[in-house]
């Protein structure tokens, strides 16, 4: 049985990267209950990997993502878009100039990420959240998880230069392969300091942690938690 379809197409704000992008939609199409291609949520697809780094901007004043982001925003209201998911949990950080600036309800990720962890059987208590520099630095998860009853245990600065960073960047290259021993090196390092279990929160972390064998603890995967809410959208 597919789903009921709102009015209107999901557009997805994407190409942060352009993998990470087109893993939700191969992601929004498996996790969909569909018998037919018309089952199916129609979706627009706004990649554009000239977006300014994110994690630049934030933690060493680089250019603005902002217009560019805004830029994508208005495209895909224009493709007459009902809602904006954005498979990028950095940008996250202009989410209320994002919002600010358009009608369409933009779905959060951290939110999205909330739901996945109650759906996991994770209600509460310490997690890991592993992410890009610019994600941690501007506690995108911290502030809206520990709000929830979570306590969000982060790698440390030795372990972003070491293990997560170069990790996300094997991601952006096309080597994913070489990204999993590092991130699941950092993420056990969570689970030995308490995390029941890790946040996946940054949208490369996944592609890596998929190339190699499944973890032992439960994680938490923001690409599917989007397509989820994006899926919870659709059905209205």
């Amino acid at each position: 049985m597919g789903v009921a379809m709102a009015e209107g197409m999901l557009g997805v704000l994407g190409g942060m990267g352009p993998l990470a992008s087109a893993e939700f939609m191969r992601r929004l199409t498996l996790l969909t209950p569909a018998a037919r291609d018309q089952d199916h949520i129609p979706a627009v697809l706004w990649s554009d990997p000239r977006v300014p780094d994110r994690t630049a901007a934030r933690v060493a004043g680089a250019e603005d993502p902002l217009p560019a982001l805004l830029r994508g925003i208005r495209g895909l209201q224009v493709a007459g878009c009902g809602a904006i998911a954005i498979p990028c949990n950095t940008a996250h950080g202009w989410f209320d100039a994002m919002q600010a600036a358009t009608p369409l309800p933009i779905l959060h990720i951290v939110e999205a990420a909330a739901a996945e962890l109650v759906r996991l059987g994770v209600p509460g208590g310490r997690i890991g959240v592993m992410g890009t520099a610019g994600t941690l630095a501007m506690r995108l998860y911290q502030q809206r998880l520990e709000a929830r009853g979570f306590a969000c245990l982060v790698p440390d600065s030795a372990e972003m230069a070491a293990l997560v960073t170069p990790a996300i960047a094997e991601v952006k290259a096309n080597r994913v392969a070489e990204a999993y021993d590092p991130l699941a090196e950092a993420a056990r390092r969570l689970v030995l300091r308490g995390a029941q279990a890790v946040v996946l929160g940054c949208t490369e972390i996944p592609l890596g942690i998929a190339a190699g064998p499944a973890l032992p603890f439960p994680v938490c995967d923001t690409i599917d938690a989007l397509a989820r809410a994006a899926i919870g959208w659709a059905r209205g």
